[in-house]
């Protein structure tokens, strides 16, 4: 059956069928149900089928947190969450997905001092939460590649405890395979970064072994909204700046021992 009999048996267009599917947007129950019946798939097939709509549907974990995460950011959690790939670079604070509790609690303090502490205690819980995609199994985690200004390293928080426990669990999280964290020296001098500042780049999976269910999207957050990225001369010029960092940090081994020496010389 071709596209346009299946739109024209569907009542719908051309374009909404080849979307479902390639698995390119959610699909409703009903829409399943329609096709499934169409394409003469098999009753217990057409269980599993409606099965997954429902879940393309459901709603991410991190829309329970809404009264206290702004769609912006809700947007962001859900990109996340899909990539398969996660770039980042990092010049003023420690990534969300590598911090700990009490480094994430002390910025949130700082950036809403008025707001109730059940509040804050909510979006702690939602950045760690996040963290769990580093270590799932289903669907496989992503890669994680970031590259951290030494002065991320060296600005510490007032509890200078936590900060030395926060510079221990980059090390331990650098460990996964999955995770690659490379420090940026300031001896290495201004990067092209130093125009952009702090930004993430996000790949997502292919679809049937082709183009990706979602442009690659370059993450640019400020703090009152963020930016969405995904035009391709957007994407390029990220990635020029990302093949800069690459090129002036340091080694995975040598940024260990920075991390370990500057532990040592302000924090034990």
């Amino acid at each position: 059956m071709t596209l346009d009999a299946a739109a024209e048996a569907l009542d719908c267009s051309r374009q909404k069928v080849w979307r479902i599917e390639k698995g390119l947007v959610p699909v409703r129950v009903v829409d399943a149900r329609a096709m499934c019946v169409l394409y003469r798939v098999t009753d217990a097939m057409g269980e599993i089928v409606a099965g997954l709509a429902k879940e393309t549907r459901a709603r991410g974990w991190w829309h329970s947190y809404g009264d206290v995460v702004p769609s912006w950011f809700s947007l962001y959690v859900g990109l996340e969450s899909s990539a398969t790939l996660i770039r980042r670079y990092e010049s003023e604070l420690i990534p969300g997905l590598l911090q700990t509790r009490e480094y994430a609690s002390e910025l949130f303090r700082r950036k809403n001092p008025t707001m109730r502490a059940e509040d804050r205690e909510k979006l702690v819980e939602v950045r760690l939460q996040r963290q769990g995609i580093l270590v799932r199994r289903l669907p496989t985690a992503p890669t994680l590649r970031v590259v951290l200004s030494e002065a991320v390293l060296r600005r510490t928080i007032p509890d200078r405890r936590a900060m030395a426990q926060q510079l221990r669990h980059l090390l331990d999280v650098a460990v996964l395979p999955n995770v690659s964290l490379r420090v940026l020296p300031l001896a290495a001098g201004p990067p092209l970064a130093s125009e952009t500042g702090t930004f993430v780049l996000l790949d997502f999976p292919q679809a049937f072994g082709r183009a990706s269910t979602e442009p690659t999207t370059v993450y640019l957050e400020n703090i009152t909204g963020a930016l969405y990225l995904d035009k391709p001369a957007e994407v390029a010029a990220f990635e020029h700046v990302w093949s800069d960092l690459e090129a002036l940090a340091s080694a995975e081994a040598e940024s260990e021992k920075m991390i370990t020496s500057i532990i040592e010389e302000h924090h034990d």
